[in-house]
């Protein structure tokens, strides 16, 4: 492995006295308002009925989440994956569930969690970050120690993997056709209609669950993925005429997949997962301004727009508000930390089978009619273990994990999921700026981070399956090498 000087430069941590503490004064401000104002407005505007304690360890949640973000979004440097995890796990494991159980008011899908799993379903949401945090700790330290062996130097060159343009017009051909043919099957009206409609429509042209996610994701993923492979051949054609070409290809694009994936009929996450992409494709991280920026904006759409594009879901528009926490209250979409009380008693039942619910998540494209006893979604199953009439439930990683293997397999993942986001971040980061393969894949899996922690991991891993199957069909098979700067901060 080779260790250059940089070619790219991406700020960190280090630089000027100037630099050093314009950057500590803005985490401080950034800090003050995620970790300070947020939890002490929480604990003085929402009564504490009694309940339980397990609001204190969400709490710490909260106040840790706040200070990690907010260094994020100083340091300027896009570790998408792990401003992700962090920011799902500040806003469904740290503010909600605080409110909640302040409150008594839970969500109300998933009535009826016993109070005495309440503190113990806090602690394991701990273990799991802190598994997190350890691992990544420990993987930061290996990164830092082989380059001090190496060459002492904070750039490693990686070979930029450029996009093939054959492949990527056949991508979009393709994405053009699978659009067009799910437009047909499910009509306009119930893209524009409400999301009920909307999934109404899907549900009559595709009975099955695992065939109906595969063709939504088919008439979004190849388009996106296209999208990004255009803009990269645009920005490399040697010539205005060709560019031109490549422009318009990519306005395209972007026209069917916002025909599809639009405010009022799709799921807010693969709207915000849409949408990031092609932001970040058009080079909202490319510099540490950017970065700070996009961060802090996405940051900002998930406290304040999120809540509020969820009053234009339904055939009713509910634009009700209860103030800023009282968004949390009773709200449905965040039952995380409930469904995890849940995995956690269905675990204590002794229920669970080692890896069975993963099984039905890797053969996820094998339908019913071939697998009868293949495993529900895990929100399903948790469902059907409480009794719940609503069965259109989450389940985040923690509870994925725990009706897996337990509480050791909570533990293990974690340590795994450190590791891994730590790796990929590391990867990543020269790309946004170099172009190539990778810069696609930075766009489009981080984001979708938050479909993959809230769960079911079964009704995401179709969409990841065809993003990933086509971002590799892009890839061109010879990599160029080129020097790249990755800060192992």
């Amino acid at each position: 492995m080779t260790f250059t000087e940089p070619a790219l430069s991406i700020e960190a941590p280090g630089g000027s006295h100037k630099s050093v503490g314009g950057r500590v004064v803005a985490f401080t401000a950034i800090a003050a308002v995620l970790a300070g104002v947020i939890p002490v407005t929480l604990v003085a505007q929402v009564e504490d009925i009694g309940q339980s304690e397990a609001w204190m360890f969400t709490l710490a949640i909260l106040i840790w989440g706040g200070l990690r973000l907010a260094w994020l979004i100083v340091a300027g440097v896009p570790r998408l994956f792990d401003f992700f995890f962090w920011m799902f796990s500040y806003i469904f494991m740290g503010i909600a569930p605080t409110v909640q159980i302040r409150s008594g008011l839970t969500s109300t899908t998933t009535p009826g969690v016993d109070e005495g799993l309440y503190v113990p379903t806090a602690i394991l949401i701990c273990v799991g970050l802190a598994a997190y945090e350890v691992a990544r700790a420990a993987w930061i330290a290996w990164e830092r120690s082989r380059a001090r062996a190496e060459a002492g130097s904070v750039g490693e060159a990686f070979p930029t993997t450029e996009v093939d343009r054959t492949k990527t017009l056949l991508l979009v051909a393709f994405g053009l056709a699978a659009s067009a043919y799910f437009l047909s099957a499910i009509g306009p009206v119930a893209l524009l209609g409400s999301r009920e409609a909307f999934f109404d429509a899907r549900s009559a042209a595709w009975a099955d669950p695992a065939v109906r996610s595969i063709m939504y994701a088919l008439a979004i993923y190849p388009l996106l993925v296209g999208a990004g492979a255009l803009a990269q051949l645009r920005r490399r054609a040697g010539r205005p005429s060709v560019a031109r070409w490549y422009g318009a290809g990519l306005i395209g694009c972007v026209a069917v997949l916002l025909l599809i994936v639009n405010p009022v009929g799709s799921a807010r996450y693969t709207l915000g997962t849409v949408v990031f992409a092609l932001v970040v494709y058009a080079g909202a991280v490319t510099t540490p301004r950017r970065v700070r920026f996009t961060l802090a904006s996405t940051l900002g759409a998930f406290l304040f727009l999120f809540p509020l594009a969820d009053a234009f879901r339904n055939e009713e528009v509910r634009l009700t508000r209860n103030g800023f926490f009282g968004e949390y209250m009773s709200n449905p979409d965040y039952d995380a930390f409930w469904q995890v009380a849940n995995a956690f008693s269905y675990w204590i039942d002794g229920l669970v089978q080692p890896l069975h619910q993963l099984s039905g998540s890797v053969f996820f494209w094998v339908p019913r009619a071939l697998w009868p006893d293949k495993p529900t979604d895990t929100g399903i199953l948790l469902a059907n273990y409480r009794g719940y009439s609503m069965d259109n439930l989450s389940a985040p990683l923690w509870a994925e994990l725990i009706v897996n293997g337990g509480v050791l397999a909570l533990a293990l993942g974690f340590v795994a999921v450190g590791i891994a986001l730590r790796v990929m971040d590391t990867r990543l980061l020269a790309s946004f700026s170099a172009g190539g393969f990778w810069a696609i894949v930075g766009a489009i899996f981080p984001v979708y981070m938050t479909i993959l922690m809230r769960g079911s991991l079964l009704q995401a891993t179709g969409a990841v399956a065809v993003a990933l199957a086509c971002v590799l069909l892009v890839r061109k098979r010879r990599p160029q090498p080129v020097v790249t700067s990755v800060q192992l901060e």
